[in-house]
């Protein structure tokens, strides 16, 4: 099946990726948009994981104020100063510390959870379960732990503009465009309002 050149600009446009593997993906899904779009996603993740050893070497920090009463810094990291300063990776530093003044995260990943923080929230959970059958009581104490913790992590939280990606998805999708590694290294939130 041939690929109309419209064809690729128009997932190019939808994807912000590369003309070759917009190309790649169309040909695998034989010419069906929405599966071409299903597979970059998919291979976004192998990308990232296959990039996540090297070395950040560059990147952005990045700022947002939101009425004056809350405000959040987001420092962005990269491989090289090219990808660092190039417009569209400022404007996701940006998305993303939107987010982080919207949602309030505490933390980046789960790594990053305190054992005394876990073991707080454990503490509580383990109450909350008593009563529920002995059988059931792991299965749903786990699911409060993930629960309590997801929305303190950045990278957990629903994109807010599209709750149907993570912030980890952007994540994924921009070392997917851009070619390289990509990392929220850095997060704080402030509030004028405690």
């Amino acid at each position: 099946m041939s690929i109309s050149t419209d064809d690729i600009k128009a997932l190019r446009q939808k994807t912000s990726v590369s003309i070759m593997q917009c190309k790649k993906a169309l040909e695998d899904a034989d010419g069906d948009m929405e599966q071409a779009i299903v597979l970059l996603k998919k291979r976004a993740g192998a990308i990232a994981e296959k990039k996540s050893g090297r070395d950040l070497g560059a990147g952005t920090v990045m700022s947002y104020i939101h009425g004056g009463e809350v405000g959040s810094l987001v420092m962005l990291s990269c491989e090289t100063d090219f990808v660092g300063k190039n417009k569209d990776f400022v404007a996701l530093a940006r998305e993303i510390a939107m987010q982080v003044a919207a949602s309030d995260a505490k933390y980046i990943s789960d790594s990053e959870i305190t054992p005394e923080a876990k073991e707080a929230a454990h503490k509580v959970f383990v109450e909350e379960v008593q009563d529920k059958p002995e059988d059931m009581r792991e299965k749903i104490l786990e699911g409060k732990m993930k629960s309590y913790f997801k929305d303190m992590v950045i990278l957990s939280q629903p994109y807010i503009k599209d709750p149907s990606k993570t912030v980890a998805d952007l994540l994924s999708e921009a070392t997917q465009k851009f070619g390289e590694r990509i990392e929220i290294t850095r997060i704080a939130r402030f509030t004028v309002r405690g």
